[in-house]
Parts: structure tokens; sequence; C-alpha cells
């Protein structure tokens, strides 16, 4: 939850999967309140890439990140460039190395590293893909051809549901797919795992992309369009714009169905059990029987339904339009969405829309990094357990696991200094740091392969009994006991995640990495930007979603009523203070759309400020400016227009330059750099934000 995703869009695959680990949890030993005054601003600080001639309090990402702006361009096979893409950048070119010597590999190797370099190298032969054209798609395409009926569209329906959305944690809640699948343990029962179903079917990110008035995206729209019948045409199919134009026609129809982003991350209205039986009943127009059996879920006993509304319209629409016009959606959405395991000119015209017309993004990757990006997501684990080997060692996990447990020793004595937050609130808020499980680096238990067949130069062969593979997996979790500790990102991932059902954290090792995290760095650096991801995701344990989930992630409201009064009204200021940034003219940041995550941003850095004080033995050797421009320098990005506007409209994360202005929210970094009413930034000390 705490950086946008190194690869989203419609077609792409998933990068996260999900691992067993066992987590460290760490001791909430009490330590005495830290008491920290300024009293005269320190010397400057700078690190390279600044622009002093802005005043910080004016403009603090342009003062910590504007000489970097000035003189970088992104590169053209990227919507957006920074930190994290230049951390990912490198971690690939590790994670390529160690695919390529995989493939190499003699007699000896391993049963995984096997599989990673077949994988790899089938993905690479752009020859024999090529030379087989539509030829390893044509069994999948020949299934749809033959349905006759709308129960055998509804078991196909059911064949092709996947377990890759995690609505409590998705960046773009989407999925081609009619409707999506998560496995993870009941809102009301954490003891055992439950099915939920997710809103899907559309080509485009959001329901409003389909249902916006503004122009840019009608623009979309008709690209959009044009993009369908060119997939068919690539084909063969004759009539191309007329089956484009009915397949436009449903998943419009689809997308008047589908939940808004705001509305999807309201637990309350996702909180809908449904019994087998209740499907007929509350969703009439779908089999579900066939379908349900054409998944594997025929014993399931009940469902966790996330979209009712999304699911009685998805249902319905099933029943209502003709099986011929259902037969072109499944044709166009199966090219589609393995078109970079077919020929040149499939990749291309995907790449053309989501890479280009979304985000602007003028050259697609090379193949290398693609072939990278499809690996870790057929073989995540296998691929991670190469990297941690080779590139993370045992000294930088145990100074990881030393911040993280300065900073919940710190959250926890914010807690008891909380003059809003009633005493039988706090306890439940302590129980919940008590039993936080945080996962450093690399799961304990790697994940079990065995079975998933990879075949030399059958490239999309095994991009489908993969995907078949980890689904197998998940709904295999039924009737088993639930995993708390189970991962759900890759080691060699950049980024971070909070899964408030299991009460626990990820920090994988791409993350843990210079600039990020540096062994070799001042404390003052290493708290300000790791630091401030650490407490990031402690602090989504108890935002506006977290904190309806106690300390066995079971959904229950642990607060008073004047406890969540309070918070609500310090979550509606921050709201409103990121609802006044404008990235264009026409275009606002949605403060409630962002707000898990603005909320987080405000509560991990005061705590990293306060582990970081805490940490040292003499006060006066503090630097705070250092502190926060590391905070700073961690949200160094430039993004492409058409990039940054569709994340404005899909994110839950607020544009980068925004999250650096988190800092006027906090006393000390007004201290730290004599910020004076009149200056931009400038908030008055009962106008700041402060909810922990």
């Amino acid at each position: 939850m705490h950086f946008q995703p190194l690869c989203s869009g419609a077609g792409l695959r998933q990068l996260l999967r999900r691992a067993p680990i066992a987590l460290m949890a760490f001791s909430l030993a009490a330590s005495a309140p830290v008491a920290v005054t300024a009293t005269e601003v320190q010397p400057p600080f700078t690190v390279n890439g600044m622009k002093q001639s802005i005043r910080p309090g004016d403009d603090f990402n342009g003062y910590v990140n504007g000489g970097w702006i000035d003189s970088t361009a992104i590169p053209a096979d990227r919507s957006h460039w920074g930190i994290d893409g230049q951390i990912a950048e490198e971690t690939d070119k590790r994670v390529a190395k160690l695919i390529e010597d995989a493939a190499k590999g003699g007699a000896g190797r391993t049963a995984d590293a096997r599989r990673v370099g077949v994988f790899y190298a089938s993905f690479m032969d752009d020859s024999g893909i090529e030379g087989k054209g539509l030829t390893p798609l044509r069994p999948l395409l020949q299934r749809i051809a033959s349905i006759s009926d709308k129960s055998a569209l509804a078991r196909l329906l059911g064949s092709t549901l996947r377990a890759d959305v995690d609505p409590l944690n998705a960046t773009n809640f989407f999925t081609e797919n009619l409707f999506g699948l998560w496995v993870a343990q009941g809102l009301h029962d954490p003891a055992h795992y439950q099915a939920y179903l997710l809103q899907g079917g559309l080509g485009l990110p959001d329901r409003e992309y389909y249902l916006s008035k503004d122009g840019k995206m009608a623009e979309i729209r008709a690209k959009y369009l044009a993009h369908i019948a060119t997939i068919f045409k690539l084909a063969g199919f004759k009539d191309a714009d007329r089956r484009a134009a009915r397949v436009y026609s449903l998943e419009r129809k689809i997308a008047l169905s589908h939940a808004r982003r705001e509305d999807s991350e309201d637990i309350a209205k996702a909180d809908n059990t449904w019994s087998g039986d209740d499907f007929a009943d509350k969703a009439g127009g779908l089999d579900w029987a066939a379908f349900f059996d054409g998944a594997g879920l025929a014993r399931q006993q009940t469902f966790g339904v996330w979209h009712p509304g999304a699911v009685k319209g998805e249902a319905a629409l099933v029943g209502a339009i003709p099986l011929a016009v259902w037969k072109d959606y499944l044709r166009y959405h199966a090219i589609n969405h393995f078109s970079d395991d077919l020929p040149k000119t499939f990749a291309d015209a995907h790449f053309a829309l989501y890479g280009t017309v979304l985000s602007g993004t003028p050259e697609q990757q090379a193949r290398w990094k693609r072939a990278v990006e499809a690996t870790n997501a057929a073989l995540g684990d296998s691929v991670g357990h190469l990297y941690v080997d080779r590139y993370f060692s045992a000294d930088a996990k145990a100074r990881v696991q030393a911040m993280v447990g300065n900073i919940v020793k710190s959250f926890a004595l914010r807690i008891d200094r909380l003059d809003w937050m009633a005493p039988a609130t706090k306890i439940q808020a302590k129980e919940k740091l008590k039993t936080l499980y945080v996962g450093v680096g690399y799961p304990d238990r790697w994940r079990d392969y065995t079975g998933l067949e990879i075949l030399p130069n059958d490239a999309l062969g095994n991009a489908m009994r993969a995907e078949e593979f980890a689904y197998r997996r998940e709904i295999a979790k039924f009737g088993k006991p639930v995993d708390r500790t189970e991962w759900a990102m890759l080691p060699q991932v950049v980024n971070a995640v909070n899964l408030p059902l299991q009460n626990a954290l990820n920090f994988p090792a791409g993350i843990l990495q210079p600039p990020s995290f540096d062994p070799a760095a001042s404390d003052a650096s290493n708290y300000g930007a790791i630091g401030a991801v650490i407490g990031h995701e402690i602090s989504h344990s108890f935002d506006d979603q977290g904190s309806q989930f106690d300390a066995e992630g079971g959904l229950r409201n642990w607060w008073s009523q004047d406890d969540l009064a309070h918070f609500k009204k310090s979550a509606a200021a921050l709201a409103a203070q990121f609802s006044a940034y404008h990235a264009f003219p026409d275009l606002a940041v949605n403060g409630q759309q962002t707000l898990s995550e603005n909320i987080a941003d405000l509560a991990g850095l005061t705590v990293a400020y306060d582990a970081y004080h805490a940490s040292l033995v003499d006060q006066s050797a503090a630097s705070d400016q250092q502190f926060f421009v590391a905070f700073g320098e961690s949200w160094r990005e430039k993004t492409r227009d058409k990039a940054l506007r569709r994340q404005i409209a899909t994110d839950g994360h607020a544009p980068a330059q925004y999250r650096v202005a988190t800092v006027r929210n906090l006393d000390a970094w007004y201290a730290a750099f004599d910020v004076k009413p009149g200056q931009r930034l400038y908030l008055a000390p009962e106008s700041r934000v402060r909810i922990w």
C-alpha cells in the first residue's frame, strides 16, 4: 500500500504473488518519550538534485528534487521515472542475469532453476513465437467457438476465473475476466478462508473511462474501440469493426454496473455473505451452478460478494446479451490478454493502447524486461530465491528488523500519549501492535512449483499453465488452516504492503537497497526514507480501513464513538488538504480516494521521526534537515501527463509531489527549515493535521 506498482494496466500480468513465511513479532517494551525542541535553524543539508533557489516553505518537493527534475528525462519506455524506477531497473538487470545463468545451467540445475530458465528462454524466443502465429491459442478460441448455450458460456466464464485481485491493496481495481476472485480469511471468521467475488470484465482501467463526459476520456474511448477492431483484424476475423462495436458496447454496460473506486474501498459495502443458492435468486441471468463448477468452486458453501451491484448487473447481462456477442467478447480478451506471448504485431497493438494512449509512454520496453516481468509473474518465488541468495545479506535484514522494532515501539508510545483516544481503545490498538507480524526481505518458506509444467519453445502454453497453477493453488486453501504469515509480494519487488486481515506487513528485499535503505548511510537518512515507509505500512493497521480490523484480522469496530468521531474529523481535514492540490487546471487530486495512503504517509513520517530521535544517544547530533530531505528525496519522480491523469482517476495513491508535501503537517519541519507565514506550504499550527 505504499508505492505505485511497477506494472499496471489491463492485460498485463500481475506482478504480485503470495508466498508463505514465518514472520517476526516485535515486543513493545516501553521507553521514555523523546522531547525534541529546535531552538535555531540548522545549517543547510544538501543532496544531489536539490534546487536551493526554491524556498522549502514554498515547494518542498521542488527544493529537494527540483534540480533532478529539471535535468532528467523520463526514459522512452517508461510512463514515470524516479527513485523507485531506478532501483527497479537495477533490480531487473540483476534478475535478468540470474535468470539467464539459470537458462544456461547444466544438468546440476535445481528443478526451480530449470523452470525459470526454460520459461525465460521460451518468452525470449521471438522467431519461434512469430512462426507459430495464433496456433497456440487455437484450442482456447475453439472452445469459445463451440459454446452452444448460456450454460456452456457460464462454464467457460468460470474456467477463466483467476485469483489475482486483492481489493484492499489493488491499485488499479479491475480484471479482464468477468469476475475476479480473492481468497483470504473471512471478515467475520479469521480462522477460515473465504472466497470473495469481485467485479471485473473491463478492458479499460476503471468504469469512469467508459462513463466520464471528459473530452480526454472520450478520446481514449475512441482509441480503445479502434484497438479492439485492430485485434480482430490481426486475428483474421471478418467484420472486425462490427465485432469491436458490440464488444465495446457490452463493456460499457458492464461498467455501468460497477462500483466506484471509493465504494470499493468501503468495507461496510463489501461485507456481503451469500450462500451458493443465493446467487440464482439475487443475481439472475447466469447459470451459477455451471459457473462455479467451471471455476472449481462447486463445493463452496458461502461467498463474500465484494460488489453485489456489479455481480447482479454482470449476471443479468449474461442472460440478456446474445451469445454471439459474448463469444466475440471472449475472443478479444483471450487474444488481448496473452498478446505478449503472440507475434509482435499483437504485442505492439497492445502497447499502443495501454502504454502510449493510456500512459503516454513512447516506446515499449525491451523484450528482456518484459521477459523478467513475465517470469516473475509465473515463478516469482523461484526467481526471488535466486535474488536474495545473491543480493540480500543477513546483516541488512537484521538492521531493518531493528529499525522496525524501534518504529513499532514509537508507535506504541504515540498511542499512549494520545489525549483523544479512550483507554479501552488504546488497549485494543496496543494489542494489534503486539500481534503484528513483520516480514523482512523474503519468506522463510518458499512456494513449491512442483507440478507446474514449463516446456521449451512454448511461451503461450507456459503462461497459461502458470496462471492455472496459481489459481488452483489459491482455491486449494479452502478447508486448510489460515496462514496469517503468508506473503503478498515477491522478494525482488520494489514495494511494501500492509495486509489488514492478516495483521501483517511485507518489506521485500527489492525495496531494502540504496537509496531507500543504505547500511552505510546515516540514521537520519535511513529513518527519513525507509523508516517512513516502515511507519507508513504499520500505520495502515490504524488508518480509515485498517482500523476496522482487530488484532486477529476480524472486521470489528473496536473504537469508541468519540474516538471514531475525532479520527474521522482529522481524516476529513487531510482529505480536504489533498483535494486542494491541482495537478492540472481541470483535474485535482481526490482526497477521499487517496485518504488511506495520505493518512499512512502522515503517520509514517511522524512515527519515523520519533523513532529516529529515540535511537540517538546524543540529541545534539540530530539532523532534522537530513531526515526530511531524505523523505522528500524518496519521492523523487517525474510522470507523463497521460499517466498522471490516469493515476488521479484510478489510483489510491496521491502523485509523488503531493506526498512530499506531507511535511507541512509536522511542527519539526517548520523549525528545521525556518518556514514562516506567507510561504505557500505554511499551515497555522491549528490547521496542521494531527492524527497519531
